[in-house]
């Protein structure tokens, strides 16, 4: 799952995934299993039991400065957009509202590739692990609290606003960015990009936001262990029923989330590096946990037929071995060798959630999603904090 604005640019992994397995270039992994900057993750069919490639985590959310919490499972981990979004009907406390700066309630529109969210914006404590971030402006998914507005539903094909169209209870998006839109939200008229909402009685209407009340990267604001995090996944050969990894909160903050010999790449203002394929580059690519697949160009780009099934997902008729080259904004680079198998094969499998070659179309450039995770310990560096890979942002692996 992907958004940021300025300028934005969404993917949101279907249901049914996509996913180009990886290979070659791994380094030697150790997954951190315990301490107070550790969250437990896993790969699994979420609560729906249908997702493919989909990374869940549990996450606490509170009533600001009290004991009034609840715990949400099944929460898809994203570091391909920002903030916290849970599903009102996952809700059973009630989160403090917040109001635009004209009074009324604030809600807003998040779109993604695959469709987009809509509810109030409102504040939750917000803790995961040992970590814990006050006063988090969060997304509550929740269509009932005030009509969606027709552009909204402009800016995506389908509502991802209930459990069965979303797959989750909610997405804890740990991107590279700190809020959600940026410094497009804060200004007013045609500039605005039209995601945040004043809610009169009469109808919600676009407002502009400043920075500090857009929904937020919840680790941007934990007390420590606030400049990134390190996803790590062990390595996966065949298809399986689930899997179990880390989420480990900061990047040379302790002894367990050390950069190493990662490569970092930096990246534009969209998020974006540089993945070169048959000799192309293709300057739109990105790193994204939220997709259960790696989207990238297209059938008739690469050669690969998509399936009759369905053709978001490709279907060669036999395993294909490809490569392709990274390169960041500041020159890192490395080679990263995946394959793509016969989708309609693998969802053969009966009870597998966890694939590493899948793989489909895309929108031109490369969506390395989740299968990229697979045995290696990937690296988001949050924009404006500082840590041993430079200042943020940046991916590293």
């Amino acid at each position: 799952m992907r958004a940021r604005l300025v300028g934005m640019v969404a993917a949101l992994s279907a249901l049914a995934g996509v996913v180009i397995a990886c290979g070659g270039s791994k380094r030697s992994q150790l997954i951190a299993s315990s301490g107070q900057n550790v969250a437990p993750v896993a790969v699994s069919n979420g609560p729906t039991g249908n997702y493919v490639n989909g990374l869940f985590a549990s996450v606490t959310v509170c009533v600001p400065s009290t004991s009034n919490c609840q715990t949400i499972p099944d929460v898809l981990v994203d570091t391909g957009s920002t903030g916290l979004r849970i599903l009102g009907t996952a809700l059973t406390i009630s989160l403090s509202p917040q109001n635009a700066s004209n009074g009324n309630p604030m809600a807003e529109c998040l779109p993604f590739i695959s469709g987009f969210t809509w509810g109030p914006v409102e504040s939750a404590d917000v803790k995961i692990a040992g970590e814990t971030a006050t006063a988090v402006p969060v997304q509550v998914i929740d269509e009932s609290k005030f009509p969606v507005p027709t552009a909204c539903k402009n800016l995506g094909v389908t509502s991802l606003d209930t459990l069965q169209t979303l797959g989750a209870n909610g997405v804890l998006g740990i991107g590279l960015f700190a809020q959600d839109c940026g410094g497009g939200c804060v200004q007013t008229g045609s500039s605005n990009p039209g995601l945040y909402y004043a809610c009169p009685a009469a109808g919600c209407q676009v407002t502009a936001v400043p920075l500090a009340q857009q929904v937020q990267n919840p680790v941007a604001m934990f007390a420590s262990d606030n400049n990134g995090i390190v996803l790590q996944l062990p390595a996966v050969t065949a298809p399986e029923s689930g899997l179990n990894g880390s989420l480990v909160f900061g990047i040379g903050t302790q002894s367990n989330n050390a950069l190493g010999g990662a490569t970092v790449y930096t990246v534009d203002q969209f998020g974006n590096f540089t993945t070169t394929y048959k000799g192309t580059a293709y300057s739109n690519s990105f790193v994204d946990s939220g997709s259960n697949g790696y989207f990238f160009l297209s059938s008739g780009a690469t050669g690969i037929p998509d399936c009759s099934m369905d053709t978001s997902f490709y279907c060669p008729a036999s395993t294909q071995k490809l490569s392709a080259t990274n390169q960041g904004a500041n020159g890192g680079s490395g080679s990263v060798s995946f394959s793509v198998a016969n989708a309609q094969s693998l969802f053969a499998n009966t009870g597998a959630s966890t694939f590493n070659n899948l793989g489909g179309p895309g929108s031109g450039g490369f969506d390395w999603g989740l299968p990229f995770f697979f045995g290696r310990n990937v690296f988001v560096g949050i924009e404006g904090k500082t840590s041993p890979g430079g200042t943020g942002p940046y991916w590293a692996y």
